[in-house]
């Protein structure tokens, strides 16, 4: 038994991740670039549960409300062997690791200072 693990080391280690959708959650599966299946219970794990679905790299979310066995393995059976969603997922990862978010931010909020000069 251990205490914890993190994300980052365990995600890229695994065929799929079953998980509640919370946005860092959803984050760490997407930047490992494999499946997600949400199940989500409150807040903004809804809409993180959706636009998983909607960008293909994950099935759609089964809210917590309406989990069952047979849905949790269904859902799992489709992430682990749809070889369209575990690419999509893979190349959408791959994306997200070359991605310089800090650098991003910086120009932006460089841009923002500019605008307010004016």
């Amino acid at each position: 038994m251990i205490d914890s693990v993190p994300h980052s080391w365990l995600f890229p280690r695994v065929s799929a991740v079953i998980h509640h959708g919370g946005a860092s959650t959803t984050a760490a599966g997407l930047k490992a670039g494999i499946p997600s299946v949400l199940i989500p219970f409150f807040g903004d794990q809804p809409f993180w549960g959706q636009r998983v679905a909607e960008l293909g790299v994950g099935p759609k979310p089964i809210p917590r409300k309406r989990l069952t066995a047979e849905r949790l393995a269904n859902a799992i059976q489709e992430a682990v062997t749809n070889d369209d969603m575990r690419q999509r997922a893979a190349k959408l990862g791959k994306q997200i690791q070359t991605e310089d978010g800090i650098k991003s931010a910086v120009e932006i909020i460089n841009q923002l200072e500019k605008r307010k000069a004016f």
